[in-house]
């Protein structure tokens, strides 16, 4: 951010006075020849144009040059100030420029210019300047030791800002040798220096300067803490330290500061406490402690009359509720409080806050209505994303609101309608409504906006009616985005192509027809579109314009009516990474997809009807789904030359024969490999096995693959998920499946495995779900130790040949099963593997169970629903009387053994059953009266 020069001389009236008269005459009215010779000499060394350099171009040896732009000299024809800030003068300005000839100069600011060259040593020839302002102007390299020498400086400024491709260093000297001589320092900018200085070092220096007012080191690669010795500066009236690495709290010693007006901290790695007192400074204007994702603190009383006017605490962890005191702050103009954990309601008392430009209280837990904003008149920019507030919008009469730029409530739980007010605001340019509960029809939307609003997002709302078409009318936008609303209608592309701006559209999951048989390039292109997003929109064929969109980087077709081939041109944009056309009627590619041209990253192709051979992609792809499509080939030999960058690949669901190629094994960023449910044959590649060291999730259920399960799962295992189920799999359990500590779904049910409890998992704490179901397995269901699976929420033993009794020590280290959870909360709870942190996508585990007398696939496994299924074996003895205790179980089914004795009373307190089945057994006794009302109950 740029310094400005009335930064050095706000508070000294004698430098203002100066300042403001940098353009007058000198008092005789005529400048020394030596001075006018000089200022030409210094003009020609630089390169410079009159659109740009305006101050130069008045400098002519045909007048005086006392009058000249950016100059002023004293009564004896003397320059004592020079202004060529932000000309764009270049050139090279060394140790024998003129410029060092000037040595009554005062006041020097070549500020904002494009000198770029080393660092000139000769400005202690200057030994008269109290002003130099050089920020930002094109030097490089150490700052020389000269600067030393200028005993006189009251003000200096040797910011440079990254973004200019500049920089600056203080190495030799370093800083306490720079400024030990300049003790009449009262304003001190090195914004972009790198001092790289220790805490205690850089504050005991710049504490010897004792009348300092302003201290301004962002991005100075400073390390902390703060040293104590700073207290000592008293005169403080500007600290800003933003981006360093402080690695410190905010010292209790800044309250103290009486005159202080800017505290800058943001970005400065600190921590700890922010001490109340701070808040409570009596001449702070600004204060921004942003982005120290570990500083805490909370907001008391706001006295009367406070003097803040910029607040600034997003990205930290200040939270607690806002006092109502917050009325007091009558000056304040601009609050940020996103990413906090603030909660409770808003204060009532914010529309005290009259002079407010920009309020942002996004991605806390403020819930309760919506304050009204309308006395708050100066607004421009109004976020409350990311809260839980309610009820309607109408509080506010947004019409009064006149200079509102942008307006973003999405992520709410608002309802009522929207008021129609909103799109009539002459200055807005950005809506964002979306995921709320807002309701009823859109009226017209065409109003005073039409040219300026450039983004409208309504998504996720329940908006219905017919869609609002005077929508198209709103010449100016460039993002639409209205999808998983219940609107409905008919839509011509003739209508959407009136928005020539547009760079995303996003119509998806509503009750739309869009016709685009008339499309074509010539009459219906968006030059600008990047994205486009028309998933259940009915569409019946690929809009004919889009062969021409060479920007379009996503585009979803999903879910639609479209038929035929994949076109070849949908190979050839160079720009797309995103491409969904799953779920529609494609039979094919219209020709075989080699040496194309793509950078396609996502590819979702499936629930189509492809069919024929696996053709490679892109190189580049990192998501690929081919699933449940017609695909009846082998899967190529070389598939894993096409994998090297996927993160999923999943072929479920196909018609694919052959083995698993061990190329596969080069996809070496694999988190998700779904092959499941085809004719795939032959062994599993030990290879396969040992990438889940990586591997999250290994599907190969429903496949014709057998000899045994190789032992070879390595130490680091990351495998959440493993599903081996109907293949014709043999031998045991592997030992080194115990090495896989993540491990939630084990599913090795209906194969053929020939082996014991798998008791060597019991350190596996983290196991949801485990089938065995109809396999080999024998012997007891109970482990010398107790197995510690407190998560176990699926239990599928059935159709085996385990024996003995049921021991309570191993059904109570079942913890789940004991708890009932949160119906409601459950919903959105089901297992998944989360594919990427950074992109929120997930993989939905599946399993069948046996419910109510039938199989049944569930494709989403709530964290709600427990099963237990031991029936078909040879268990024997009496249910032991913990079994009551699972009080979560929905799926009881202890049928087809050898189970003697009463039936347990305490199957009463099994609230949650929908389903028990305790036929062909050998109980007796009465039917607990609570059982009566299950929907399914088998007792025979």
């Amino acid at each position: 951010m740029r310094i400005s020069p009335f930064s050095c001389i706000f508070f000294n009236s004698y430098l203002v006075a100066a300042f403001f008269s940098i353009h007058a005459v000198s008092v005789s009215g005529q400048c020394r020849s030596d001075q006018g010779r000089l200022l030409l000499e210094l003009k020609n060394t630089f390169n410079s144009n009159s659109t740009s350099s305006g101050k130069l171009a008045t400098w002519d040896q045909t007048t005086d040059c006392c009058s000249w732009d950016g100059v002023a000299c004293d009564a004896a024809g003397l320059v004592i100030r020079l202004d060529l800030s932000n000309q764009s003068i270049s050139g090279v300005m060394n140790d024998s420029s003129s410029l060092f000839c000037l040595q009554h100069l005062r006041q020097l600011d070549l500020s904002y210019n494009k000198l770029v060259h080393a660092f000139p040593s000769a400005f202690d020839k200057l030994e008269n300047l109290s002003f130099l302002n050089l920020s930002n102007a094109g030097f490089t390299g150490q700052i020389p030791a000269a600067i030393s020498s200028m005993t006189k400086l009251v003000c200096l400024d040797l910011s440079v800002s990254s973004l200019l491709g500049r920089s600056l260093k203080l190495e030799k000297p370093n800083l306490e040798m720079l400024v030990r001589n300049l003790t009449k320092l009262q304003f001190l900018h090195l914004d972009g220096v790198n001092i790289t200085a220790r805490g205690n070092e850089w504050c005991q220096t710049v504490s010897s300067l004792t009348d300092l007012q302003v201290l301004s080191m962002s991005n100075c690669f400073l390390s902390g803490p703060i040293d104590s010795s700073l207290s000592k500066l008293r005169s403080l009236s500007v600290i800003r330290l933003d981006n360093n690495n402080l690695s410190a709290s905010v010292p209790q010693f800044f309250a103290a500061f009486s005159n202080l007006t800017s505290l800058r901290l943001s970005t400065a790695g600190l921590s700890g406490r922010l001490p109340e007192e701070v808040l409570q400074i009596p001449t702070l204007q600004i204060l921004d402690l942003s982005k120290n994702e570990l500083l805490e603190g909370s907001f008391q009383e706001f006295p009367l009359n406070a003097s803040l006017q910029t607040l600034r605490l997003s990205d930290t962890k200040f939270g607690g509720k806002l006092p109502e005191s917050i009325g007091n702050l009558g000056q304040l103009t601009r609050i940020e409080l996103a990413s906090c954990n603030f909660s409770g309601t808003i204060p009532k008392t914010v529309r005290n806050l009259t002079r407010l430009v920009y309020l942002d209280f996004s991605n806390n837990n403020f819930f309760g209505p919506l304050p009204s904003f309308s006395w708050s008149r100066n607004l421009t920019h109004i976020n409350l994303g990311s809260n839980q507030l309610n009820g309607s919008i109408h509080s506010t009469d947004w019409s009064a609101l006149s200079n509102l730029v942008s307006i973003d409530l999405q992520n709410n739980t608002l309802s009522g309608n929207i008021p129609p007010t909103l799109f009539g605001i002459p200055s807005l340019q950005k809506i964002f409504l979306s995921q709320n509960l807002f309701n009823g029809s859109l009226g017209d939307l065409h109003g005073e906006t039409t040219f300026l609003l450039d983004t409208l997002d309504l998504s996720s709302n329940k908006l219905q009616g017919q869609f609002p078409m005077s929508v198209f009318e709103l010449q100016g936008l460039k993002i639409l985005t209205m999808s998983s609303n219940n609107f409905s209608g008919y839509i011509q592309w003739n209508d959407i192509q009136k928005l020539r701006n547009l760079s995303s559209l996003d119509l998806s999951y509503n009750n739309l027809f869009i016709d685009a048989t008339s499309t074509d390039s010539a009459v219906s292109s968006f030059p600008n579109i990047t994205t486009l997003k028309l998933a259940s929109c009915n569409l019946k064929q690929f809009p004919g314009f889009l062969k021409t969109q060479l920007r379009l980087n996503h585009l979803d077709l999903s879910k639609n009516q479209i038929s035929g081939e994949i076109p070849s041109w949908v190979w050839e944009f160079r720009s797309l990474d995103y491409l969904n056309l799953s779920q529609n009627f494609l039979t094919k590619f219209e020709r075989p997809l080699q040496n194309i041209t793509s950078s396609l990253i996502v590819v979702d192709l499936h629930g189509n009807q492809l069919q024929g051979q696996i053709d490679h992609i892109s190189p580049h792809v990192s998501y690929l789904d081919y699933s449940r499509n017609n695909f009846s080939s082998i899967l190529p030999p070389d598939i894993g030359d096409f994998l090297q960058f996927a993160y999923f690949f999943s072929l479920s669901g196909n018609n694919l024969q052959g083995g698993i190629p061990r190329s596969i094994c080069k996809g070496s960023y694999l988190r998700v490999l779904d092959l499941s449910n085809n004719s795939l044959s032959g062994q599993i590649p030990e290879c396969l096995i040992q990438m889940s060291v990586f591997v999250g999730v290994l599907n190969l259920r429903r496949n014709n693959l057998c000899g045994n399960i190789p032992d070879t799962f390595p130490v680091n295992c990351s495998l959440q998920t493993l599903d081996l189920n109907r293949n014709l799999l043999q031998g045991k359990v592997p030992k080194s499946l115990v090495n896989c500590k993540k491990l939630e779904v084990l599913d090795l049910g209906n194969n053929q495995v020939n082996d014991t409890f798998p008791c060597h998992l019991k350190n596996i704490t983290r196991l949801r779900v485990l089938v065995l179901r109809a396999n080999r397995f024998n012997g007891k269901m109970h482990c010398s130790e107790k197995a510690p699976w407190p998560m176990l929420q699926i239990v599928d033993l059935s159709s085996n040949s385990f024996s003995g009794t049921l021991h309570e020590t191993c059904l109570l280290t079942w913890k789940a099963m004991q708890v009932v959870e949160d119906e409601t909360l459950s919903e959105l709870n089901h297992l998944r593997f989360e594919v990427l942190k950074f992109r929120p996508f997930y993989y939905q585990d599946a399993i069948t169970v046996t419910m109510k007398g039938l199989e049944l696939e569930l494709l989403k496994i709530l964290t709600v629903f427990t099963s237990i299924d031991i029936s078909c074996n040879n268990f024997q003895g009496p249910i032991p009387e913990v079994i009551g205790t699972f009080k979560a179980l929905y799926v009881l089914n202890f049928s087809h053994n050898a189970l003697t004795g009463l039936m347990p009373s305490s199957l009463g307190n099994l609230s949650q059953l929908e389903s028990l089945d305790l036929s062909s057994n050998n109980l007796h006794g009465e039917i607990p009266i609570q059982l009566a009302e299950l929907n399914f109950l088998f007792i025979s």
